[in-house]
């Protein structure tokens, strides 16, 4: 905890490290109370860089001894940093012997104790609270570790590359050598000490060479483990197949933690997870949860590649490594959709993860670029902003240069750059290079605002139809609104996909005035200036646009678009994104019509039609129809006003969803009915989506059954949650009875919690379920208040206190945004409550109330005030502080 303004570290300040660490030794004596670290580093001076001190990070240790070249060297204290002086002519060797505390480490940030055993997190900065190090990323170093432990206590000692040698001690003791042969930055170091047990598989790489792959979990939990591992399976598979990338180690490992700030975390060969995104079987894990946990898995296996062979040579370069690798786990994961209706089904819903988290982001206090330019504390930077938005910069690449010329750039990015530490440009500039006469490639500095400039871009588009030359003139133009510290914004390279559809629905010929023919039905338009034109000949019918198509950008686009034009979209476009886009829109007229208005809202005909049309359509998929028929967010409907009443907003689109329910009564039950699953559990697209439709379904009937008071689909959802024979379908049951506050709610939960109260991540569901149900009187808030004080309930699981704490104050804005103010002051408790314990968990929960400038009164004056009580606390971690004074920045 700090009392003083924290040190802003600026991009334009970067220079090259003084010295290199070109091998290290570590050996750790493990003892919860007093862990023994003794480093041995081989260090040369950067011959480039004029002579200078060497200073060695060092956080929260207890030095020991201090040796160079096995002599009594002279040091000083500085700023947190052990600094030498005068150090002996490089090449020379360091060695520091220090202790520290695993089991007082609350913060999870270095070495700490979880579970009776031992476990590591080193991103970004946690190496340093292990030992004194250059912990920054361009300093990489070939490690050779020995692990020294208690053999009852702690029979698996697991690190980073390759088993090399291990043993017994005396005293009941055994020790363990690994010798990572790849150079790589001390945020990439692991180390496992505990008692588990191991789900193992052999594979054969294309290549020939043969790998164990491993999954340790604790004991109990190895039925959960075969879904992580067949994803394992599955992301090095994809990986040979579409990029070329082989698995360099003998062996690569999954560890599962229940202790974990992040999901997961890519150290080279010993990926430390999340149980969130390891376990799962039929029964305590949701189809949700199985498609997070293939997600996860190929993230940070795909990062073995993009981020460890090639790594960040700074912090702000921190999207050359996640943005990229997002972009590759989404590809992925629709590629192992398969059909093209699962593939669209998994990019709407990053595009909603994207608006839900990405947008409000760079509209509020915390804006900045996708490589920022400044921070205070680096973790409060692994944000939606550098992970998906940088993702959605790759794929404008790849949309530049096509799928073919994307993966010649990724060719020679690695052959450019493997085994180095580089920067966001010297990606770019390999995509650009292997594709010359690209578009990419044409506007290559352009398109690096991107990198460079924050924001959402808006486009706006304006079409005219003129019937006697039968022509379309298509008019697009972009500008992006200030943000912080940039005002004035360039022009971006913005790729549009686009097509034209007939008023019968039909795709029209796309012919350019120029043009000597047509050229398809779709196309990409790279909108490069402030504004441009497409005169769009041979159009014998005025023409609907589908613009955008697949979420070609990360934009929001303003159009003029009727909802006659809009429902001929829903019905016909042939891309399902822009189709499921038609029909958000569709309801979000609706609602902002009767949130700006007098909060009356009457849903007409043509869109109840409309909506009863997607449910019925025999050739859309259910899990299609399942997004078309979920209303947007309360939080999302918020990012479309300029001034919002959180109460008013969740009053009309629950007006909405029980007008649904009410007016759609007897297709909800054919929904229901038609989308049973039949035979075994399977977390395939095609069983996922019938349940996930059928389980809206019964959210609908139980909540106009609730609204007159009958008892039959409450009691058949009741029956249903007994019944069940997945989490996916008992969790549904649940989330009905508990949506609609029936009475069956109360009886079900308690029984639910004692079903499963032996299951972790299943008491997390039965938390945040309380804390995300529609606020109804004040009862959901008061829950989660009583739920604080539950035996099960604890601030220091990051999983538990997000599921309670952060489902409140993120994902249920109308329990959270209360006129009494009562929120707030819970929130500024909570933040001030977990800074004390884990600085980077309460930084996390103090952004809910980044966009509180967006707030009507008295919300507003109520939010300020909390903020401003969390930034007097003298004693605050950087990490919260610079959230809460950039939010109070005028």
């Amino acid at each position: 905890m700090r009392e003083a303004t924290a040190v802003v570290i600026r991009r334009e300040d970067y220079a090259p490290p003084p010295y290199w660490i070109r091998t290290v030794e570590l050996t750790f004596d493990l003892d919860p109370a007093k862990t023994i670290v003794t480093s041995r580093m081989q260090i040369e001076r950067n011959e480039a860089v004029p002579a200078q001190p060497l200073k060695l990070h060092g956080e929260d240790l207890n030095l020991l001894r201090v040796l160079a070249n096995g002599e009594s060297v002279s040091f000083r204290h500085e700023d947190g940093c052990l600094v030498i002086d005068n150090p002996p002519p490089a090449p020379f060797t360091l060695e520091v012997r220090n202790t520290c505390a695993p089991e007082k480490n609350t913060q999870l940030s270095g070495l700490y104790t979880s579970g009776g055993g031992f476990f590591t997190q080193c991103e970004a900065q946690g190496f340093r609270r292990i030992t004194y190090f250059l912990d920054r990323p361009d300093v990489m170093s070939v490690y050779t570790v020995t692990l020294r432990a208690d053999k009852a206590k702690y029979p698996v000692l697991l690190s980073n590359g390759n088993l090399i040698e291990q043993g017994d001690l005396e005293g009941g003791r055994h020790y363990a050598k690994w010798h990572d042969p790849f150079p790589k930055p001390s945020y990439l170091f692991a180390l496992v000490a505990a008692n588990l047990v191991c789900r193992e598989q052999k594979i054969r790489a294309r290549s020939g060479r043969e790998h164990l792959l491993q999954v340790y979990v604790r004991a109990g939990d190895l039925d959960k483990t075969e879904h992580a591992m067949r994803s394992l399976m599955a992301s090095i598979a994809w990986d040979e197949a579409r990029f070329g990338l082989s698995l360099d180690l003998d062996r690569f490992m999954i560890v599962a933690v229940s202790d974990f700030n992040m999901g997961a975390m890519e150290n080279k060969g010993l990926n430390i997870f999340n149980t969130k995104y390891v376990l799962a079987n039929p029964a305590t894990a949701t189809d949700t949860d199985y498609s997070g946990i293939e997600s996860v898995v190929g993230h940070e296996y795909f990062h073995n590649w993009t981020g460890n062979r090639v790594t960040c040579r700074d912090w702000f370069q921190l999207s050359l490594k996640e943005g990229l690798t997002v972009f590759r786990d989404q590809e992925f994961s629709q590629d192992l959709a398969g059909s093209p209706s699962a593939r669209a089904v998994k990019r709407i819903d990053d595009v909603r993860l994207l608006r839900q988290h990405q947008f409000p982001e760079d509209a509020g206090p915390m804006a900045h670029p996708v490589r920022p330019d400044s921070y205070v504390a680096i973790d409060n930077f692994y944000t939606a902003t550098v992970y998906d938005k940088g993702a959605e910069v790759v794929r404008m690449m790849q949309t530049l240069v096509g799928r073919e010329g994307f993966a010649r750039g990724m060719t020679l990015y690695f052959q450019r750059h493997d085994g180095q530490a580089v920067t966001c440009d010297d990606f770019a500039q390999a995509i650009a290079d292997a594709n010359p006469g690209s578009p990419l490639a044409e506007r290559l500095e352009q398109f690096k605002r991107w990198y460079s400039q924050a924001g959402t871009p808006r486009v706006t588009s304006r079409g005219h139809y003129n019937a006697e030359t039968q022509t379309y003139t298509l008019e697009l133009s972009q500008h992006c609104p200030p943000t912080p510290g940039q005002a004035d914004k360039q022009p971006f390279v913005i790729p549009v996909a686009m097509g034209l559809i007939g008023r019968d629905g039909l795709p029209l010929p796309l012919q350019l005035v120029g043009e000597s023919a047509p050229v398809g039905t779709d196309r990409v338009l790279v909108l490069h200036e402030a504004t441009q034109r497409y005169e769009f000949v041979g159009l014998e019918v005025e023409p609907v646009p589908s613009l955008l198509r697949g979420f070609s950008a990360p934009v929001v686009l303003e159009d003029t678009l009727s909802d006659a034009e809009l429902l001929i979209l829903l019905a016909h476009d042939c891309d399902p994104f822009n189709r499921w886009e038609a029909g958000q829109r569709l309801a979000l007229n609706r609602l902002l019509a009767a949130i700006k208005g007098d909060g009356r809202l009457h849903l007409d005909e043509p869109f109840l039609d409309a909506m009863k049309a997607v449910l019925h359509h025999p050739a859309l998929d259910p899990a299609f129809k399942e997004l078309v028929l979920t209303l947007p967010s309360e939080s999302y409907i918020a990012e479309q006003l300029e001034q919002v009443d959180p109460q008013r907003i969740h009053t009309v689109r629950e007006t909405m969803r029980l007008q649904l329910a009410q007016c759609l009564h007897a297709d909800w039950e054919w929904a229901f009915e038609h989308h049973q699953v039949q035979g075994g559990y399977s977390p395939e697209p095609g069983q996922a989506g019938r349940r996930a439709l059928a389980n809206l379904a019964l959210g609908y009937l139980c909540l106009a059954a609730a609204e007159k008071n009958l008892p039959v689909w409450p009691g058949k959802a009741y029956q249903r949650f007994k019944d069940a024979t997945n989490m996916t379908d008992r969790l549904g049951a649940l989330a009905a009875l508990v949506g609609a506050h029936h009475d069956l709610a109360e009886v079900a939960l308690e029984r639910f919690h004692q079903m499963f109260k032996d299951e972790a991540l299943v008491i997390d569901k039965w938390f945040a379920l309380q804390a995300t149900a529609p606020e109804k009187e004040g009862r959901v808030f008061t829950r989660v208040k009583q739920l604080m004080a539950h035996p099960d309930f604890s601030l220091r699981n990051p999983n538990r206190a997000r599921s309670l704490i952060n489902a409140l104050c993120f994902s249920n804005p109308a329990a959270f945004h209360r006129a009494d103010a009562a929120g707030y002051v819970f929130w500024a408790d909570r933040v001030l409550e977990l800074d004390a314990i884990n600085p980077q968990l309460a930084a996390r929960l103090a952004r809910a109330l980044d966009r509180w400038k967006q707030l009507a009164e008295p919300y507003r004056s109520a939010a300020r005030e909390a903020i401003a009580r969390v930034a007097a606390k003298a004693e605050l971690s950087d990490d919260v502080r610079e959230i809460v004074t950039r939010a109070l920045a005028e």
